[in-house]
């Protein structure tokens, strides 16, 4: 049996919901990695410190006895978000702010509408080196969905990127080759997450033998072109890159509507699935830097001390898992994983 030990992965984007929910999924993370950085859109969003901090001891008093893991909180950026928040945040060890642009993804109605309304804050991050966690689209209802990234690149992120050359910016869950060219030229202090769904998907997954909702998420897959670019980037051992699953949770039925959610489970199976991606292009190996190395020295975290270890022994996902009183299909459901992890390993 072909084994690979690694040091504990972090995720650094995941949503976790809250009550019931957050009980159901926070589990299946716990066991996998050390830290994950939490989304903040809930609803109500979690827009101050106080909430965070609040948000942050529901998380950890749903932890499995005996976890060790530790959720690292952002704040939801709004257009009435004030700058002194940053220096609140910073001193309660809040890891960052996400830019929801409104209207771009789940809970996001109440996210920033024009940079012009946030740029105090902004210039409040830069000064007390915190984080802005990005997500990439343009919502305009004449761009096609498909090119949603890439206009935000354009007319968004470069402008933005220059407007504040002392802010530090992960462009999250990047799924176009455009993307990854733009990491690739951006300046000091931009790094970017990929998602294991971009990794093993193209569009085409959207439509096989009809619609497939739980392979729905925003921002949408994209071509099989953009697919290897991703792949490439993420194997690449490019310190740039590295692991966010984006795995986000929603109830079976709200998958299976006239107008379902957008977001893909997959923390159940998640250091597995990027395994399979890295193995299937020969590059095992790189697996460690992207997963467990260069998110942290990217947050300045310490790298988490202790070890994980994958086996090349394939298992099939459970159709469901329990969800509070409901059902949540997770990616792969039905399926097969070839990776499966074993434990941890202290070294």
């Amino acid at each position: 049996m072909t084994t690979l030990t690694l040091r504990r992965p972090d995720d650094w984007h995941l949503h976790l919901r809250d009550g019931a929910a957050l009980a159901a999924v926070l589990p299946f993370t716990a066991a996998r990695f050390g830290r994950a950085i939490i989304m903040p859109n809930l609803n109500p969003p979690v827009t101050t410190t106080q909430q965070a901090l609040a948000y942050r001891e529901r998380i950890v008093a749903a932890l499995p006895a005996g976890s060790n893991f530790q959720p690292l909180m952002t704040l939801y950026l709004t257009d009435g978000t004030a700058p002194e928040e940053v220096a609140r945040a910073r001193s309660g060890g809040i890891f960052g702010f996400k830019l929801y642009p409104a209207g771009a993804t789940t809970n996001s109605e109440s996210g920033v509408t024009d940079l012009r309304n946030i740029r105090r804050v902004l210039e409040r991050m830069s000064e007390h080196d915190v984080v802005l966690q990005v997500h990439g689209e343009v919502t305009g209802v004449e761009v096609d969905v498909f090119d949603r990234e890439a206009r935000f690149i354009d007319e968004v992120l470069l402008p933005l990127c220059v407007r504040h050359p002392g802010l530090r910016i992960v462009f999250e869950h990047i799924t176009t080759r455009r993307a990854v060219e733009f990491v690739r030229s951006a300046r000091a202090g931009v790094a970017a997450t990929i998602t294991p769904q971009h990794l093993l998907m193209n569009r085409n997954a959207l439509f096989t033998g009809g619609i497939r909702p739980h392979l729905y998420c925003l921002p949408v897959l994209k071509t099989e072109d953009d697919r290897a670019a991703l792949i490439d980037a993420a194997t690449s051992g490019d310190p740039r890159f590295f692991l966010g699953t984006d795995s986000a949770p929603h109830a079976r039925h709200t998958k299976e509507a006239a107008c379902g959610c957008a977001g893909i489970f997959s923390a159940h199976a998640a250091i597995e699935l990027y395994a399979e991606v890295f193995d299937s292009v020969g590059r095992l190996a790189l697996l460690p830097g992207f997963a467990a190395e260069f998110g942290a020295d990217f947050y300045g975290l310490p790298r988490n001390p202790d070890f994980i270890t994958l086996a090349d022994e394939p298992w099939q996902v459970p159709d469901s898992y329990a969800f509070g009183n409901d059902r949540l299909v997770p990616l792969r459901a039905g399926e097969m994983v070839r990776w499966r992890m074993l434990g941890s390993a202290g070294k």
